[in-house]
């Protein structure tokens, strides 16, 4: 039973790898497109949140490129385990400070105190996602 969700589990690595990629490349893009969206959830305790936005912005269109790279691979893993742990205050202050976000469709600019609160938990899920990807893909090509 384990070996056969180990198994299925191996098989999905690789597409899910570019499946991550190609989100962190969008949502890197987004921080240029919409740069005020991603400035107003930037914790007021951070200097220059719209140079926060840019850089991060940047940062997950390199790493979401960098992981889809095999010799680049484990590195851009890394380096997204800690950009998520980078933003994680971010997160945290839209669960705690009721901030709405203002410019963008109905659904984001007031999420929900559940909605809030249920981002914290992903935020893991995302850090496991990119760690997976620090290991070597099934085949041992990287």
């Amino acid at each position: 039973m384990a070996d056969d969700l180990t198994d299925r589990l191996a098989r999905c690595k690789r597409p899910l790898l570019y499946v991550m990629g190609v989100l962190y490349v969008v949502a890197g893009v987004l921080h240029f497109v919409v740069p005020d969206l991603y400035a107003q959830v930037v914790p007021p305790v951070f200097p220059r949140p719209l140079a926060l936005v840019y850089l991060s912005g940047i940062a997950e269109i390199a790493l979401g490129i960098g992981v889809m790279v095999p010799r680049t691979r484990r590195l851009a893993a890394w380096g997204l385990v800690a950009l998520l742990i980078a933003v994680f205050p971010a997160n945290v202050y839209m669960a705690t400070s009721g901030v709405a976000i203002t410019g963008s469709p109905a659904f984001v600019d007031d999420p929900s105190t559940t909605g809030r609160w249920a981002r914290l938990p992903f935020q893991v899920v995302f850090v496991l996602w990119a760690w997976w990807y620090t290991r070597p893909l099934p085949d041992a090509t990287n």
